[in-house]
């Protein structure tokens, strides 16, 4: 299979929770379309945790398509979920080969935590990454309303209070935030920053083409490309009207901000 090769050291992706309405193949082959080489695959349909012959199915399936695994978006909630469930979830991203497994910060909001829901939070993030590392796997924690990384000052003191270098930040834009405060917390989080999830919505929810977007996403998208300490990942999300078609037409976009034009 030909596809384009990315020539910034930022690739481009897909969250495969986009097309939750799509099969693996299907997914896979909208991702074809879109020349994007990279994929986090979802544990709630695509790739549920502790079903490990579908992990190794869809490995092998995006194997087979050129697309690299670099992520499983988990939706184990740190301090929250039963402890044991970290079991099946790490079981599931080795087998799918992820590379990271994408956890949630708690169940509730950096204002409505007691300081001991809080340590529970660090504490288990703490535990994860330690479990995840002996098996080479890091840890990312999505940057997302009502957990503790709903601000960037909660995320970096949870960071911190967790204190593992195994443990990464994964960011996206909160409704409503604008392109100054969105540079400030992503140049704030890097070098650790390894994912964003990409996408351009309405202060009130609505999705929109990616395009419309750019006054946030140029700075964000040129912070990271202008680093080459490592290799990160731009990956598309909740395209408009979930149509493969909006992710073809995004995914040039984001393409062409990329390589800076």
């Amino acid at each position: 299979m030909s596809r384009s090769t990315d020539v910034v050291s930022v690739k481009t992706g897909l969250v495969s929770i986009t097309f939750r309405q799509l099969g693996v193949d299907a997914v896979l082959d909208v991702m074809r379309r879109a020349e994007l080489s990279a994929v986090e695959w979802g544990g709630d349909v695509h790739v549920p945790a502790g079903d490990v012959a579908a992990a190794k199915r869809t490995a092998t399936a995006s194997a087979d398509h050129g697309v690299a695994v670099v992520a499983y978006g988990s939706y184990y909630r740190a301090g929250e979920t039963a402890p044991g469930d970290f079991d099946d979830v790490l079981r599931t991203a080795v087998a799918l080969g992820a590379p990271r497994i994408r956890v949630w910060a708690g169940a509730a909001g950096s204002a409505d935590v007691t300081p001991e829901r809080r340590d529970r939070v660090a504490a288990d993030l703490r535990r994860i990454t330690e479990l995840a590392a002996r098996e080479g796997v890091e840890i990312a924690v999505e940057h997302h309303p009502n957990t503790l990384t709903d601000t960037l000052d909660s995320a970096l003191a949870l960071y911190a209070a967790a204190g593992h270098p195994g443990l990464r930040p994964y960011w996206q834009p909160r409704l409503g935030l604008g392109p100054a405060e969105a540079l400030r917390e992503v140049t704030a989080l890097l070098p650790a920053l390894v994912t964003v999830h990409v996408f351009t919505w309405t202060a009130d929810g609505a999705r929109r083409p990616l395009a419309e977007g750019a006054p946030l996403w140029e700075p964000v998208l040129g912070a990271l490309r202008d680093r080459d300490d490592a290799e990160r990942y731009a990956l598309l999300e909740f395209v408009q009207d979930d149509d493969p078609e909006a992710l073809v037409r995004d995914a040039v976009t984001l393409r062409s901000w990329l390589a800076g034009s």
